[in-house]
């Protein structure tokens, strides 16, 4: 059995977690990243539109501080948010949005003179004054009051991400790349590592550190559909609810993005509706304006899917193949302004869709995109019920984003949260004594291997992976999208139990050696089945509708009963999670109201209210 020891492991080599990396290395300790690929192709860098921060340098943006992005945050996940955590964000990602200006990220910026901007499709003009000049711009995101998507033309993510990974590198932090931690290494009081596997050899390795943090991303690869990349799919979220003692926060809380590609399912940026494109629907008429009259396209992300799902079903989305669609309209924005700042965009359309969106239409729906829970962690970073355990980016819920996260936000997230996370890790690295027992990790890392030799062995299994997994593909689509309800979450629980049992005895096709996806993918699936439950769970339990889960069946946000935040672990030998509350944040600067776009009605919290549903 192989064993290497480091101060810090990272599980992921993302931009969050690369970021705590950098934290790490800068005190003098010693990083590994575990990632499943090389570091630069990390989801992040599929980030496009920007990076939130109150900066206030552009026309549009001015007047601006990061009191008003801590209420356009709170406004933004309805409520769903921890407070606290949302003013430590807006404070900090102004001085991160610089730090990435140092590390060389090539943010747009302010030119002088007068500049046409867009707003609905209709074209304004604006004097940027010469006294900006030079200093980093913004463009519009929906939810917000202010211009404050700082942004490097629709690359941000490929950008911070190379930077941020030059900077690792120049400090030695070391990437172990195509790696994927199968389960963390615990005594059930304090995380010592995790139990890896290579994805090339087959080999057990165990990582054994000081401090754990787990950065793996999202689980949006539960979903069918889904813009995230084939990576996440959950693989942390999975580790850390395995261990029986560690909660995951919010479940039920998935975002759909407006703009995917069909069929693709590739992201297009909000930065499209932001820089003043529009949505149309299958007589290539503008309708938002009819739902939204004040935001339109630039409302929070989950109230443009909903509208827009809404405005399919009632037929005036787009016949096609795969699907009813509507039309993104770019094409007033002109050759320029398309082939510079949403070059990314412009090349997708011509690669994979065939089309140029200088002249043509993009086909949209919305899809699966951004996960707002997460692994529960306090507000820096430390993971509830095991010490030496910690989290950050969109693998966390520490709670920024609620049940609603507003774009450009969780970019910002994961520079702002790697930060104050990874100089936490170095506070409790350089105070920790930790005893690492051979026997306690020698039985974690049999525990593995003994589930990798019967699957190669095909002891009792019977059941295709990939069909368990369509399965589990089928339940979601239509029980936790867009818009739920009672019967179809309540079957969806039903049918996931089954196909959790299912996903037990999987019979491999294929031998299982070497760099095996399907080997790969029947380890990982039970788990994934598990956390599909800990959505579909949730999403029954929670009877109301807030940000982007939306309750057909209740559709009043209800602030009386459901100012909380669910809790999902899994005990040993239970068939379904089990679900406890707490509030959704201790202290409420910005007490519960309007959030001035969405509409719906709300039943209002009482003075007294403090307690979560059943206490």
């Amino acid at each position: 059995m192989q064993i290497i020891y480091t101060d810090v492991l990272c599980l992921g080599a993302g931009l969050a977690g690369e970021r705590a990396a950098v934290e790490a290395a800068q005190a003098g300790l010693g990083v590994i990243c575990i990632s499943l690929v090389p570091a630069r192709r990390s989801h992040s860098a599929c980030a496009q539109g920007g990076m939130q921060a109150a900066l206030g340098n552009g026309a549009m943006g001015e007047g601006d501080s990061p009191d008003l992005h801590f209420e356009d945050t709170v406004k933004g996940s309805d409520w769903g948010c921890d407070q606290e955590v949302a003013r430590l964000f807006a404070t900090t990602a102004p001085v991160e949005i610089r730090r990435l200006a140092h590390l060389g990220v090539p943010w747009n910026r302010v030119t002088a003179g007068v500049h046409t901007y867009y707003r609905g499709g209709k074209a304004f003009k604006k004097q940027e004054k010469k006294e900006r000049e030079g200093l980093i711009h913004a463009r519009a995101f929906g939810g917000t009051s202010k211009w404050r998507t700082c942004y490097a033309a629709d690359g941000t993510g490929h950008s911070a991400l190379y930077a941020m990974d030059s900077r690792a590198a120049q400090l030695g932090v070391r990437v172990h790349d195509r790696m994927e931690a199968l389960s963390l290494i615990h005594d059930g009081h304090t995380c010592l590592g995790a139990v890896v596997r290579s994805l090339r050899t087959g080999e057990l390795v165990a990582y054994l550190a000081k401090a754990t943090l787990v950065a793996t991303g999202g689980f949006g690869r539960l979903y069918r559909h889904s813009t995230n990349a084939v990576i996440n799919d959950g693989g942390g979220h999975i580790a850390a609810l395995d261990t029986g003692v560690v909660p995951l926060g919010n479940m039920e809380a998935v975002q759909f993005h407006p703009t995917a590609t069909v069929p693709a399912d590739i992201l297009v940026t909000e930065a499209c509706r932001g820089d003043g494109g529009i949505l149309l629907d299958v007589n290539e008429e503008r309708f938002l304006q009819h739902y939204e009259p004040e935001k339109a396209e630039l409302a929070s992300q989950d109230v443009v899917a909903r509208w827009m799902a809404h405005h399919i079903r009632q037929g005036k989305g787009v016949p096609g193949p795969y699907g009813d669609h509507l039309w993104l309209d770019i094409r007033h924005l002109g050759e320029k302004h398309i082939r510079t700042r949403l070059r990314e965009v412009d090349a997708l359309c011509q690669t994979f869709l065939g089309l140029d969106p200088v002249r043509q239409l993009i086909p949209v729906r919305p899809t699966q995109h951004y996960c707002m829970g997460g692994i529960r962690t306090d507000k820096t970073g430390a993971v509830q019920g095991l010490k030496g355990l910690f989290s950050a980016g969109e693998a966390a819920c520490w709670d920024l984003h609620g049940f609603n996260r507003l774009g450009g936000n969780s970019l910002a997230e994961a520079v702002v949260a790697g930060g104050i996370v990874g100089y936490r890790m170095v506070e409790y690295v350089q105070g920790a004594e930790v005893a690492f027992g051979t026997r306690l990790v020698a039985e974690h890392v049999g525990r593995q291997q003994a589930r990798v030799d019967a699957l190669l062995q095909g002891h009792g299994g019977v059941e295709n992976a990939y069909d368990v997994r369509e399965a589990m593909f089928d339940v979601l689509e239509d029980a936790a999208g867009i818009y739920r309800n009672g019967p179809d979450l309540e079957r969806g629980v039903a049918q996931l139990q089954e196909i959790h049992a299912r996903a037990r005895r999987i019979k491999l096709r294929s031998n299982g050696l070497g760099a095996n996806p399907e080997l790969a993918l029947a380890l990982k699936l039970p788990g994934m089945v598990r956390l599909a439950l800990c959505v579909v769970c949730g999403a029954l339990q929670r009877t109301e509708s807030r940000g982007c889960h939306a309750r057909e069946d209740y559709p009043e946000r209800n602030d009386r009963d459901w100012l909380t935040r669910t809790l999902a672990t899994w005990p040993e030998g239970a068939d379904r999670p089990r679900l406890t509350y707490e509030p959704a944040s201790r202290v409420w600067p910005l007490p519960p109201g309007e959030r001035g776009y969405g509409g719906g009605a709300i039943i209002p919290a009482t003075p007294t209210h403090d307690a979560a549903p059943g206490e």
